[in-house]
């Protein structure tokens, strides 16, 4: 027998965007249903670190911190990134400094189990968020509400359906949202070290030959390696023992940590695409996250937009007039024109970065090179350009 259950809002979409977007919608008192696996994962041990890193921005960590979690979060597994080093293929180079730019920090690295962790515990304690291990299996529309029918049989009565299911989202696909996708042929290989020298609260990236390495700060020495590789080397890299490819990762670096030790199992891979949907928003549908746009990870800003989504979201639904429900057509607009000039800027820049240092041409290599030393002698271009990733 069939059960209908009413919310104001239900997400699907079990991922740190998700869960992110059901806490901080009910905290603005609102009945949330969480359509998501609720098993928390794993703690991690020792020298074991996750795969999955994410570099934070400073609204991230704020909204974070809004939503009680921050404080959560295990501080011995989390590293502040105080400079960020940029070298081209040649003799080009940057360097942005939080000192410089007269911030605490450029961002925090963190796991995706300690955040999710955090968020976790926050939503089991959570009145208003009601979590259900189901899949959703139908979606109905019309002007007064949405269905939403789940493998159990469940059927959910709700104001706004918030999609944050991932790149190859359902909830885009069922409500015709689904829009462009531009495979990059490179794959994201990430794995963990333990270096030889400190790392000194340091992000470093290197282009070459169109791939971009990436060695991003953890505590202890540690390290997490994002390797945007073609198809092909990509596949080659993953299929090294762990102690080939931090020799591999020390000679595209040139050493500058010393010696790499790994800390985590075969490296993983995940392929790089830019996409975007054909709009954030459809009658009592809103897209969040990798369901509503994927970028580049070169500038390491994906979770951040999608987070940024969320605040936004959670804006609009709290700006809303008293005769308006969260799923109000005008509610939803204001929502999708606060997030477009963010969307788009952060998709034209990291799909540009991506074309410029993918050219192999002598001129282009001339341009990239000569562009970092420019900008590097302009401290007010640098302070905006860390304005933006600060979010």
């Amino acid at each position: 027998m069939s059960q209908n259950l009413t919310h104001d809002i239900v997400v699907v979409g079990g991922g740190l965007v998700g869960k992110a977007a059901a806490l901080h919608l009910s905290q603005a008192r609102l009945s949330v249903a969480l359509l998501a696996q609720p098993a928390a994962p794993a703690p991690s041990a020792g020298d074991r670190w996750d795969a999955r890193i994410y570099s934070l921005s400073s609204s991230s960590q704020a909204l974070f911190e809004r939503m009680r979690v921050w404080q959560a979060v295990d501080p011995a597994r989390v590293n502040p990134v105080y400079d960020m080093e940029v070298f081209g293929d040649e003799r080009g180079s940057l360097h942005f400094s939080a000192y410089q730019a007269a911030v605490p920090q450029l961002a925090w690295i963190a796991e995706s189990s300690n955040l999710e962790r955090a968020l976790d515990a926050a939503l089991r304690f959570s009145p208003q968020v009601q979590w259900l291990d189901a899949r959703a299996e139908a979606l109905e529309v019309d002007a007064a509400a949405a269905s939403v029918r789940l493998s159990d049989g469940k059927t959910l009565r709700t104001s706004l359906v918030v999609g944050a299911d991932g790149a190859r989202s359902w909830v885009r696909s069922t409500a015709g949202l689904d829009g462009s996708v531009r495979p990059y042929e490179q794959l994201g290989v990430v794995c963990n070290f333990r270096a030889e020298r400190p790392h000194r609260d340091t992000a470093f990236q290197w282009f070459h030959d169109g791939e971009i390495i990436a060695l991003l700060p953890l505590p202890d020495q540690h390290v997490s390696l994002v390797w945007s590789a073609a198809d092909d080397h990509a596949k080659h890299l993953l299929a090294l023992e762990p102690k080939v490819l931090a020799e591999r990762v020390g000679t595209f670096s040139h050493s500058e940590l010393g010696g790499l030790t790994p800390v985590s199992a075969r490296a993983q891979g995940f392929p790089l695409v830019l996409a975007q949907a054909k709009r954030l928003i459809a009658q009592r549908v809103a897209l969040v996250g990798d369901a509503a746009h994927v970028v580049h990870p070169l500038a390491g800003q994906g979770m951040n937009l999608g987070l940024r989504d969320v605040a936004a979201l959670g804006d609009a639904l709290a700006a809303r007039e008293s005769f308006r429900d969260c799923g109000d057509a005008a509610v939803l607009r204001r929502y999708e024109r606060a997030r477009k000039e963010d969307i788009g800027s952060m998709a034209f820049t990291t799909d540009g970065l991506h074309k410029l240092f993918a050219t192999s041409s002598p001129l282009a290599k001339f341009v990239r090179n000569a562009g970092l030393d420019s900008v590097n002698m302009l401290p007010f271009v640098k302070k905006f350009l860390i304005g933006r990733a600060l979010g």
